[in-house]
C-alpha cells in the first residue's frame, strides 16, 4: 500500500508542474548566459525585435480591415522609416544646433554664476567674506567640455576611417528594419508554431501566463513610450511659448526622463527653471516655466497614462530604477532595452506565483501541534 502511494504522488500533477519549473528555471539560467556573452550582437535583433513588437498590433488591425498581412506590413514598416526620417531630419538638426549654443553660452553662464548668483547665496548665508576658488571651478568645467568635445570627435574620426568598425555600424543599422520587416510579416506564423511545440499538459496554462504577460507589456512598454512622446511634444511646446531657450531640448530631456515616474518632471523642472531665470533674470519667466511643467504633470496624471497605459500595471517607481540600473550592470545598454520588459513578465509570473501559492496545501498546512 505504501509503495503505491509513494509510485502515485511520484506521477501526481504536483510533481509534474515542479518538473516543468525546474525546466523553466533551467532555461531562463541558460538565457540570460547566452544573452551575457552574445550581448555585443544582440542589439539589432533586440531592436528589431522591439520595433516589430510595437508594430504588430497596427498590422492587425488593419489585416482585420481587409489588408492582406504583406500590404499591413509594408504599409505600418512605411510609417516606421517616414516617422524616423522626419527624426532626422528635423529634431536632429534642431538639437545639434542648441547643443551648439549650450557651449558657446557656458562662459557667460559661468561669469554670471561667479559674479552674481555666488555671491547673493554666500550673502544669503552670512559668507560674505569666504574665498571660493571659482575661477577653479570655471576652468576645470571647461577643461571637461574640451574634453569631452574631443572624444566625440576623435571617436567620430575613428569611427569615419576605421572601414572595419564603419562596416560594422552600417551592418547593425541595417539589420534592424530586416529583423523588423521579417518579424512582422511572420508574426502570427511564429507565434503559431511556438505555441504547437509546447507540451499539451502544460500548453494552455502557458498560453494563458503569456497573454498575461503581453497585456502588461503592451499597456506599459507601448504606453509608455506614447507617454513620454506626448509629454516631449508638450513640454517643448510649452517652454517654446514661453519663450525659454533650449526648449526642444530641455523637452525631450524631460520627456525620455519620465519613463520613471517624476524623474522627467522633476529634471525638467530644475534645468528650464535655470535657463529661464539666466534668460532673463526675473521671476516671471521661472514662473511660467513652473505652470507649464505642473500643466505637464496633470495632464500625464489625468489624460496620458489612464487613457495610454491604464492602471494594470502595478510596476513601482523603485521597481523601475532598480530594473534599468539592473539590466545595465548586468547586460550594458541590451540589459537597458530589456530591463522593463522583463521586469514585466517577472511582475505577472510573480502575481501568478503567489496565486498558486495561496491555493497550494503548503499554505493550508495547520500550526503544528505543541508539545
Amino acid at each position: 500500500m505504501i509503495i503505491r502511494k509513494l509510485k502515485s504522488v511520484g506521477h501526481s500533477p504536483a510533481t509534474t508542474t515542479n518538473r516543468w519549473l525546474v525546466l523553466g528555471l533551467g532555461a531562463v539560467g541558460i538565457l540570460g548566459w547566452l544573452l551575457y556573452v552574445l550581448q555585443p550582437i544582440l542589439t539589432p535583433f533586440l531592436a528589431g525585435a522591439a520595433l516589430a513588437y510595437l508594430g504588430n498590433p497596427m498590422v492587425d488591425r488593419l489585416v482585420s480591415r481587409g489588408f492582406s498581412r504583406v500590404a499591413a506590413v509594408v504599409v505600418v514598416f512605411a510609417a516606421f522609416v517616414l516617422f524616423f526620417a522626419m527624426t532626422l531630419v528635423i529634431v536632429i538638426p534642431l538639437l545639434a544646433q542648441q547643443l551648439q549654443v549650450v557651449w558657446q553660452r557656458l562662459p557667460l553662464c559661468l561669469d554670471w554664476i561667479q559674479n552674481t548668483a555666488l555671491p547673493l547665496i554666500l550673502s544669503w548665508m552670512g559668507l560674505e567674506g569666504s574665498e571660493v576658488e571659482v575661477d577653479q571651478v570655471r576652468e576645470t568645467v571647461l577643461n571637461s567640455w574640451q574634453g569631452v568635445s574631443g572624444v566625440a570627435s576623435g571617436f567620430a574620426k575613428q569611427a569615419t576611417t576605421s572601414g572595419l568598425a564603419f562596416l560594422g555600424f552600417l551592418a547593425n543599422m541595417t539589420l534592424i528594419p530586416v529583423v523588423s520587416f521579417y518579424l512582422l510579416k511572420d508574426w502570427r506564423v511564429i507565434m503559431a508554431r511556438l505555441q504547437r511545440t509546447l507540451p499539451r499538459s502544460i500548453e494552455s496554462q502557458t498560453v494563458s501566463l503569456v497573454q498575461a504577460c503581453d497585456e502588461v507589456m503592451a499597456s506599459f512598454v507601448r504606453g509608455q513610450l506614447m507617454v513620454m512622446l506626448a509629454l516631449g511634444i508638450v513640454y517643448s511646446v510649452g517652454l517654446a511659448v514661453v519663450g525659454v531657450d533650449f526648449a526642444l531640448l530641455i523637452g525631450l530631456m524631460a520627456g525620455l526622463a519620465s519613463i520613471v515616474p517624476y524623474l522627467g518632471f522633476a529634471v525638467g523642472l530644475v534645468a528650464a527653471l535655470i535657463v529661464a531665470f539666466l534668460q532673463f533674470h526675473d521671476w516671471v519667466h521661472p514662473a511660467l516655466v513652473l505652470g507649464v511643467f505642473v500643466m505637464g504633470q496633470a495632464l500625464e496624471g489625468v489624460i496620458l497614462t489612464p487613457l495610454l497605459v491604464g492602471d494594470k500595471i502595478g510596476l513601482h517607481p523603485v521597481a523601475v530604477i532598480f530594473a534599468v540600473l539592473a539590466g545595465a550592470q548586468l547586460f550594458g545598454f541590451v540589459g537597458m532595452l530589456l530591463a522593463l520588459p522583463v521586469a514585466a513578465v517577472f511582475l505577472v509570473v510573480l502575481h501568478r506565483a503567489y496565486r498558486y501559492y495561496l491555493n497550494s496545501a503548503w499554505y493550508a498546512l495547520p500550526p503544528a501541534a505543541s508539545e
